[in-house]
């Protein structure tokens, strides 16, 4: 039973505290799981020139960094610089449906992102594209 001072979200299950919801909202390593599988998407939908779906991920990468500015605030400076380094030169890129100018920037994230793992202490991880596409989407343009 919840304190009636403290308020609560109630669900057909449970009574949930506000620190509660805290607790359970998404670190780095599960926000990076979603990053990586739009990363991935993000180049093999642009290699195809599915220029919509290329920025729909880049998007919500950039929304998924957003949330993890609010759960992990020390990292706010690097995701900021992130979303205003390389993820702006992919938006560029995907407006200017430029395949080499895009390669050049994804690349460029690569190395930044795999860099703030380092910096974070986190040098076990390196991030590194997929050889194969991603099967679970189709990734050619369907011809708007």
């Amino acid at each position: 039973m919840t304190s009636p001072d403290k308020p609560v979200a109630r669900t057909s299950h449970a009574e949930i505290t506000m620190d509660q919801l805290g607790n359970i909202q998404p670190g780095l390593a599960r926000l990076m799981a979603e990053i990586s599988n739009r990363y991935w998407i993000l180049y093999y939908s642009a290699q195809e020139g599915n220029w919509k779906l290329a920025s729909l991920q880049n998007s919500e990468i950039k929304k998924t960094l957003l949330i993890g500015n609010i759960t992990r605030p020390k990292y706010t400076q690097h995701m900021e610089a992130f979303i205003q380094g390389p993820l702006a030169a992919i938006d560029t890129a995907i407006v200017n449906k430029d395949w080499d100018e895009f390669k050049v920037a994804f690349n460029k994230g690569t190395l930044a992102a795999n860099a703030y793992h380092k910096v974070w202490d986190h040098s076990e991880i390196v991030w590194q594209l997929p050889d194969e596409p991603p099967q679970h989407l189709k990734l050619t343009p369907l011809g708007d």
